[in-house]
């Protein structure tokens, strides 16, 4: 069982990597360095407005630049890492589950702004039950009885795939396998539905795309060389 959230780079890392003002837009200028953390080599320089282009356009728009900028993080840190690995294990013969958890808790919404998805780390709240602890940990608020249910329904999947190999069971919506489908259970507050492909575009463009822009780019380099 592997997966992500929806806005994986949405707060904690932007924050970590970002000017202080980031969340009211940021320059096209900086998510060309945040792409140089990826790809320091100088022979891929231009690599860099590849993957602007992809995610911000041609960067007026200091807000879209921003939402670029948080996307771009959650997938190169996150995403397309977790899809690559899931492939890797259903290539291999072994049974995955993959999910899109999208809903971040109401006590994390309160403290950040209203564009936050559910960011890195927001779902082991509720998979861990901390919605019902009561004394070593618990939560700032309580957690509205909507809440209460998803936790009910996530602790439910998890501990059948601990015992069982499948997060399948009684009262719950099916999760199927992750197979040449691609099929993934996407996790809401209030349902849970099969979808398919997830991020495809994002995955081809940096899995497919960008290398083989880069191997051209190399090669042309080395004819002109010569």
């Amino acid at each position: 069982m592997t997966g992500v959230n929806n806005d994986e780079g949405g707060w904690m890392l932007a924050s970590f990597f970002a000017p202080q003002n980031w969340t009211e837009g940021l320059d096209r200028e900086f998510l060309l360095n945040m792409v140089s953390f990826f790809y320091p080599d100088p022979k891929a320089a231009f690599i860099r407005d590849v993957i602007a282009d992809e995610y911000i356009g041609n960067g007026d728009d200091r807000v879209k630049n921003r939402d670029g900028y948080t996307e771009m993080l959650g997938d190169l840190f996150f995403t397309i890492p977790a899809i690559k690995a899931a492939n890797a294990h259903r290539d291999a013969g072994a049974p995955v589950y993959l999910y899109e958890y999208q809903h971040p808790p109401k006590f994390l919404q309160q403290k950040r702004l209203s564009f936050v998805g559910s960011d890195h780390g927001d779902e082991i709240f509720i998979v861990l039950g901390f919605c019902f602890t009561t004394t070593h940990v618990r939560l700032p608020d309580p957690c509205p009885e909507d809440e209460e249910q998803l936790s009910k329904i996530m602790m439910s999947y998890w501990g059948n795939f601990a015992r069982t190999g499948s997060p399948n069971g009684h009262n719950l919506v099916h999760w199927p396998k992750y197979g040449a489908e691609e099929k993934y259970l996407a996790i809401g507050l209030k349902k849970q539905v099969t979808a398919q492909h997830l991020k495809k575009e994002r995955f081809v463009f940096l899995t497919q795309t960008v290398p083989e822009k880069i191997k051209q780019h190399e090669e042309n380099a080395e004819r002109s060389e010569l």
